[in-house]
C-alpha cells in the first residue's frame, strides 16, 4: 500500500498505523490465510501418500513442487486463488468458496493427468483446513511478533528499575501521600507482572489445538472409504506434525476454547500495560517524569510549550480497543449452533485486527518509555513537603517500645493537618523514651523511609 493509498484506508490499522502493523501482515492478511490453507492441504496430501492403505504414490519431485506451493507462495498465487473463487480461472468456474479455490489451485500445481488430483481434500470438510490454518497463523503471529514486542517493553521496564532502584519517590494510595517507595521498585512491579503475563501467553500459545475429524467430527467419510484405518491416530499424528496439539472430540468446528484461553492471556498482558500507561501518564502530569522533546514536533495547536504524553495515551486507547475485541472474540468463537454455523468464519477474520491493536499498544508504550526521564528534584521536593508520611514508621517503632497509644498520638498530630519534621521532633521530646530510641526516631526522613525497595528490584529475574 502506497502512502497515498493509506490515506483512503477504511481502518487506521492499514492507514495511519500501517507501518506499525506491517509485521503482522505475513500472519493476519487474507494472502497469509491462503498460504496457510495451501500448507495444510499439501501436507495432508503427502500424509495420505505415506499411508499404506491408499494407492497414492508421489515422486520426490512432485512432493517438492507441492511444498514449494506454500514455501514460495507469492502475490500472483494469492491473486490466482482469489480469481478462482470470484470469477473463475482456466478450466475452473468461480467457486464462490475460498477453501474450494485452494483445492483447485493445487490441481494446477500437479502434472497434467496426475493420479493425485482426486486425493486433494480427500474426506475433509473446510473447517478441517481452516481450523488448522488459523491456528498456525495465530501461533506464529504471537510467537514472532506479539511476544517479542512485549519482551521489549518488559526489558525496558527492567532496565529502568535497575537504573533507578535507589531513587526515592512519594507513593500515593487513594491519591493521597503515602509511605515512600523508589521509582525503580515501581517499575520493577510492572516488569515482574509483565513477565508473568508473557509466560501465560506462551503457555496458551503452546496449547493451541487442531482437529481433522470431517463434517461432524466422526471421520465418517474417511471411515467409509477405509474402515480398517485408525483415522483418529492418523489425524493426531498429522496435527502434531504441524506443531499443534490434537483435539479428538469435536463437532464440525474445533470448539476454540484454546483460542479463548490465548485471547484471555493477551488481555491479561494488555491490562498490565494499561495500568502502566495510566500511571506513567500521571507521573508525567505531576512532573515526576519529564519527556524528551522531538525536534519539530507540536504538542498543542495553541500552547507552544506542551510536550504531551501521546505515546502512553495512544497505547492506552489501542490496548483498550484490543481488549474489547479480544473479549468479543473469546466469547464468540466458543459457541456454534448444533454441529456448526458459519458466523464464526467471518468473526475469525478479525483476529488480526485485535492483534494489530495489541501491537500498536505495545510499540507505543515502548516508545513512550524511551522518552521519559525521572525528575529527581521534583520527587525530592514532594517528599520534603510531606513529612507526615513518616508517621507510619513513628507509630510502628513506638508500638515496638510498648506504647499502646502509639497510633493515636501520631494520628492526633498528623491527620488532616500539615506538619513539619519539627512537629514530630517535638513529640519525640515529650514522650518518655530511651535516648537511643529518640535518636532513632529523629533520624527518620521521608526520603530515607523506603524500606527494602531497592533490594526488591532484584526479584524481577527470580519470578
Amino acid at each position: 500500500m502506497t502512502d497515498r493509498d493509506s490515506l483512503y484506508a477504511v481502518s487506521p490499522l492499514d492507514g495511519r498505523y500501517a507501518g506499525r502493523t506491517a509485521p503482522l501482515s505475513p500472519y493476519a492478511s487474507e494472502a497469509a490465510l491462503m498460504r496457510a490453507r495451501v500448507r495444510v492441504e499439501v501436507e495432508y496430501l503427502l500424509a495420505l501418500a505415506d499411508l499404506e492403505a491408499t494407492p497414492l504414490s508421489l515422486e520426490e519431485e512432485t512432493r517438492e513442487r507441492l511444498r514449494d506451493a506454500y514455501r514460495n507462495f507469492a502475490e500472483e498465487d494469492a491473486a490466482t486463488i482469489k480469481e478462482i473463487e470470484t470469477s473463475g480461472y482456466g478450466p475452473f468456474e468461480a467457486t464462490n468458496h475460498d477453501v474450494k479455490a485452494v483445492e483447485y489451485f493445487l490441481r494446477l500445481r500437479l502434472p497434467e493427468g496426475s493420479d493425485a488430483v482426486p486425493w486433494i481434500h480427500f474426506g475433509l470438510t473446510s473447517e478441517d483446513v481452516n481450523n488448522l490454518a488459523h491456528r498456525l497463523l495465530v501461533r506464529d503471529a504471537v510467537e514472532e511478533v506479539l511476544l517479542p514486542a512485549l519482551y521489549e517493553v518488559r526489558d525496558a521496564l527492567g532496565e529502568m528499575a535497575r537504573e533507578h532502584r535507589d531513587l526515592p519517590m512519594l507513593a500515593r494510595t487513594h491519591g493521597q501521600p503515602a509511605t515512600p517507595t523508589t521509582f525503580g521498585k515501581e517499575m520493577a512491579v510492572y516488569a515482574a507482572r509483565l513477565g508473568r503475563a508473557t509466560g501465560r501467553i506462551a503457555t496458551a500459545t503452546d496449547g493451541l489445538r487442531g482437529k481433522l475429524g470431517g463434517a461432524s467430527g466422526t471421520y465418517a467419510a474417511h471411515h467409509a472409504a477405509y474402515p480398517d484405518v485408525d483415522w483418529s491416530a492418523f489425524a493426531a499424528n498429522f496435527v502434531a506434525d504441524l506443531g499443534l496439539r490434537f483435539e479428538s472430540l469435536t463437532t464440525q468446528v474445533n470448539p476454540c476454547d484454546d483460542l479463548a484461553t490465548l485471547f484471555d492471556a493477551l488481555r491479561g498482558a494488555n491490562q498490565v500495560l494499561l495500568d502502566l500507561d495510566l500511571d506513567v501518564w500521571l507521573y508525567v502530569s505531576n512532573r515526576y517524569l519529564g519527556q524528551t522533546s522531538v525536534a519539530g514536533e507540536t504538542g498543542s495547536s495553541t500552547m507552544p510549550h506542551k510536550v504531551n504524553p501521546i505515546d502512553f495515551e495512544n497505547g492506552e486507547g489501542n490496548l483498550s480497543k484490543a481488549n474489547s475485541d479480544l473479549s468479543f472474540l473469546g466469547e464468540y468463537v466458543t459457541t456454534s449452533r448444533l454441529q456448526r454455523d458459519l458466523s464464526d468464519s467471518t468473526v475469525k477474520r478479525n483476529v488480526g485486527a485485535a492483534f494489530a491493536h495489541c501491537l500498536i499498544g505495545y510499540t507505543k508504550t515502548r516508545d513512550g518509555l524511551e522518552k521519559v526521564v525521572p525528575n529527581e528534584r521534583v520527587m525530592a521536593e514532594d517528599l520534603e513537603a510531606n513529612p507526615e508520611v513518616i508517621g507510619e514508621a513513628v507509630q510502628t517503632i513506638l508500638r515496638r517500645e510498648g506504647r499502646d497509644d502509639a497510633y493515636e498520638r501520631v494520628k492526633e498530630l498528623t491527620r488532616g493537618r500539615r506538619v513539619e519534621l519539627s512537629d514530630f521532633r517535638k513529640l519525640f521530646d515529650e514522650l518518655d523514651l530511651e535516648e537511643d530510641v529518640r535518636e532513632e526516631l529523629r533520624a527518620l526522613t521521608p526520603a530515607g523511609y523506603t524500606g527494602v525497595a531497592a533490594e526488591l528490584v532484584d526479584e524481577i529475574d527470580e519470578r
